[in-house]
């Protein structure tokens, strides 16, 4: 059995979906052939421990997978208590990001998980789970950290999957797929590469599934979203890629296949400043595409240079022209709140936001998430306020910045959303009832602010 815990989601009180949990998907797929497999998306189906007790009794697992973010790691560590006081015969697993660059930590946190899958799953889940069933030993299990004789062991890393294409795609029937809607639209989400090679001291993602870039041949993509379309209906695709569009040729390539097929989907995906230009933005706009994430961060240079974003104020003025241009919505993100900025910058940062004009703008307030640089430079200089991870939402201050005060942090974060979305030329009110997928996305932030900040 496979679980994603149920949370506190603003992005799921907003957007309505926090949409398909891909990994869980992919596990499926790497493990139905010779396993018995369920996957349980607790989050979308809003289960609760009773729901979550009821599916134990049901199908009476030998093993259960959880998967969560940083924010939502202690919903996994009630799913694995309410595991072993369910059984304490059934082995739990957890994976993905945070668990994976915290094992030890998380293991020596949650007593009731017996190991840490690392990196990319879909090998050694399917290794872990013969294992279990045949009852070898773990020990030449590459990719885990696991409790031995009282302890906790680490073995040494598994080199990352060189072909995508040799992934069979994510069991989408064993979601609830009809449950994942954007407005009257069926929507999924699809992975078409993996790796970064930028190296952004607050994203984990070249760490998590390294540097090199490793992509799906744009027919295997082609195939996937057929395959979403025809059998479950979905005409609404996020692409989760880091950056789609690293490849100039292979983004062209996917677009003439959508264009060529007639696939008649609607999509949204992410782009870098520096990977974007007009004939691009002007094709994905004719192969469906209508939004577009640029992580813009910051309105300083001295800032983009200090977090490794490896491109200028001007590139990034260039790219949000260029989609604007070729008529797509563009989402512009900013990051409030990074070592070594002042109020000044800060501000700088909120015109820079106003100056560009993006369709929509989303503003976070700089968060060290365990993997990253930032995390580690935080640490060592003592700058962290909390380990409580269920604070870790990007939506308030976790770390002291000289200079500036969390209570300042927080204004100045509430100021750039007023800023932005209340000037004469964007009236809220009109944004807020054209409820589109991208503006739900931006807003988010802004719920979980007051939801959270109201007295």
């Amino acid at each position: 059995m496979l679980v994603q815990p149920n949370s506190a989601s603003a992005v799921k009180t907003v957007i309505g979906t926090t949409g398909v949990p891909l990994s869980l998907a992919y596990l499926g797929a790497a493990l139905r052939e010779e396993h018995k497999i369920r996957i349980i998306d607790a989050l979308t189906l809003d289960y609760g421990t009773e729901e979550l007790k009821g599916e134990l009794k049901k199908h009476e697992p030998d093993v259960v997978g959880i998967t969560a973010t940083t924010p939502a790691i202690y919903g996994a560590y009630d799913v694995a208590r309410l595991v072993k006081e369910f059984n304490p015969d059934v082995k739990t697993v957890i994976g993905g990001p945070h668990a994976t660059f915290t094992a030890n930590g998380t293991l020596d946190e949650c007593p009731e998980l017996d190991v840490v899958v690392r990196h990319e799953g879909e090998h050694t889940f399917k290794e872990l789970a013969d294992a279990f069933e045949n009852g070898t030993p773990l020990k030449n299990i590459a990719g885990i950290c696991f409790r031995e004789n009282g302890g906790i062991k680490e073995t040494e890393g598994r080199p990352y999957i060189k072909n995508l294409d040799e992934i069979p795609f994510p069991a989408y029937d064993l979601l609830p797929m009809n449950e994942y809607r954007l407005g009257d639209r069926r929507y999924g989400m699809m992975m078409t590469s993996r790796g970064c090679p930028y190296a952004c001291i607050f994203c984990a993602s070249s760490l998590l599934c390294g540097k090199k870039w490793r992509a799906r041949s744009a027919e295997n993509v082609i195939e996937e979203l057929r395959m979403l379309k025809d059998e479950f209906g979905v005409r609404e695709i996020e692409f989760m890629d880091d950056t789609f569009t690293l490849s100039n040729g292979r983004a062209n390539e996917i677009c003439d296949l959508i264009i060529g097929d007639n696939l008649d989907i609607s999509w949204s995906c992410s782009a870098h400043a520096n990977t974007i230009d007009y004939k691009l933005a002007n094709k994905l706009k004719k192969a469906g595409c209508h939004d577009i994430f640029i992580g813009a961060e910051s309105g300083s240079q001295r800032i983009l240079d200090f977090i490794g974003k490896s491109t200028t104020l001007a590139r990034i003025e260039k790219a949000v022209e260029t989609t604007k241009r070729a008529g797509l919505n563009t989402l512009a993100s900013f990051i409030l709140g990074v070592p070594g900025e002042t109020r000044a910058m800060i501000k700088d940062t909120i015109k820079f936001a106003r100056k560009l004009n993006p369709k929509y703008a989303q503003f976070t307030l700089c968060t060290p998430y365990p993997g990253t640089r930032l995390f580690e430079l935080a640490k060592e200089k003592g700058m962290l306020i909390t380990s409580d991870w269920r604070r870790y939402t990007t939506v308030e201050p976790i770390m002291h910045i000289p200079g500036i005060t969390a209570e300042e942090l927080k204004k100045l974060f509430n100021w750039a959303y007023i800023s932005f979305y209340l000037r004469p030329r964007f009236v809220f009110s009109e944004l807020i009832n054209r409820r589109t997928f991208l503006v739900k996305k931006a807003i988010s932030g802004v719920y979980t602010y007051y939801r959270t900040n109201r007295k």
